[in-house]
């Protein structure tokens, strides 16, 4: 028998992670729906209607998930006031490398070696994991100061012959500088809840490439080395999680539903978006979403998201941020955050 346990991570009240800059970087290259139609068997109003997508950023060839992150971390830095950091965090799902990870070269390139640094994997949810990892090192004095990136080129994995995920997924990268603070500051990060059930970890996967595949003596089959997922389960269990821990974080944090003044959800899909925002009871007016433009970014999601809000006033100092995800794992989560005031750049 299962069980599933998840609650709320609570910091202490004198030392907690507070949201000093933010920044977010997109490749170039945009892919419409019209490009998508010239290859595969689809076209621009199916795309639309089953995702909300129009078009997405693909990384080109040679960019790799470390060059992303690095855009996304100067800028975030940039908004921080250039302030050093002594961790730096990148929550990926398409490292640069099965071994190392991508995380202590980010470092180098942004020029801080020496600090700790390393990766974390729980696919779209991976920016929550990653937050509330970075959090945790600040609530226990071993950083003063961390670079959380988001980081995704998931063009790399996804079959571009397959319209059921090619059309969805593409390539981005957000970030965050969190520094030490108190829980009563403007920009400080809430209660964080998180979760995971690995018992349905064959949902969202990419089968070939790891150990188990390794190590056994099948050879894998045609197209195992790119990511799937079974799509109707898949949306019945993101709305179900992403609602339940949205939730949850809203009432650790004493808030009401009522209270929130931006939503803002991993963009999976539209639809996805649309039915998690309608058990909450966030209207649309209080929801930002830019999955039309960018796609689905899995763990680059909700720092890019915050950083393209942020710049174009979408969302302002004082709003009420309730941040909820899902991903493979299966894993889910949820935060909340005062928005602070920043400067923040472009993402392009």
């Amino acid at each position: 028998m299962s069980k599933v346990v998840s609650g709320p991570l609570r910091l202490p009240a004198d030392r907690n992670a507070v949201i000093a800059g933010v920044g977010a970087w997109l490749p170039p290259n945009v892919v419409t729906n019209h490009d998508l139609a010239a290859r595969l068997d689809t076209d621009d109003t199916w795309i639309r209607t089953r995702t909300g997508i129009a078009q997405r950023h693909i990384a080109g060839p040679g960019i790799a998930t470390s060059d992303l992150a690095v855009e996304a971390g100067l800028r975030a830095l940039k908004s921080a006031g250039d302030t050093p950091v002594d961790a730096v965090v990148v929550a990926t799902t398409t490292p640069d490398r099965p071994c190392p990870a991508t995380a202590p070269e980010v470092a180098a390139r942004l020029g801080f070696r020496g600090v700790l640094a390393f990766d974390v994997s729980a696919v779209c949810t991976g920016f929550l994991y990653g937050l509330a990892t970075a959090a945790g090192l600040i609530a226990a004095g071993t950083a003063q100061q961390v670079l959380l990136i988001g980081a995704e080129t998931f063009s790399t994995i996804v079959n571009p012959e397959d319209r059921t995920t090619a059309v969805i997924f593409a390539d981005g990268a957000g970030a965050v500088v969190l520094r030490a603070g108190t829980r009563d500051e403007s920009g400080a990060i809430g209660p964080i809840v998180l979760g995971s059930d690995g018992g349905l970890s064959d949902l969202i996967q990419v089968p070939a490439g790891g150990s188990r595949q390794r190590s056994s003596p099948r050879s894998p089959m045609a197209g195992e080395e790119y990511f799937v997922m079974r799509g109707r389960e898949t949306y019945r269990q993101a709305v179900e999680r992403m609602t339940s821990s949205g939730e949850q974080a809203v009432e650790a944090a004493g808030w009401r539903m009522d209270d929130v003044d931006r939503l803002v959800a991993h963009q999976a899909n539209a639809r996805i978006l649309d039915t998690v925002a309608g058990r909450l009871g966030i209207e649309a007016e209080r929801r930002v979403s830019n999955i039309e433009h960018v796609g689905n970014t899995a763990a680059a999601s909700i720092p890019l998201l915050l950083a393209e809000a942020a710049a174009s006033g979408c969302i302002v100092p004082g709003h009420r941020i309730l941040m909820t995800a899902f991903g493979g794992g299966l894993t889910w989560g949820a935060a909340t955050a005062v928005w602070p005031d920043l400067d923040v750049l472009p993402a392009t």
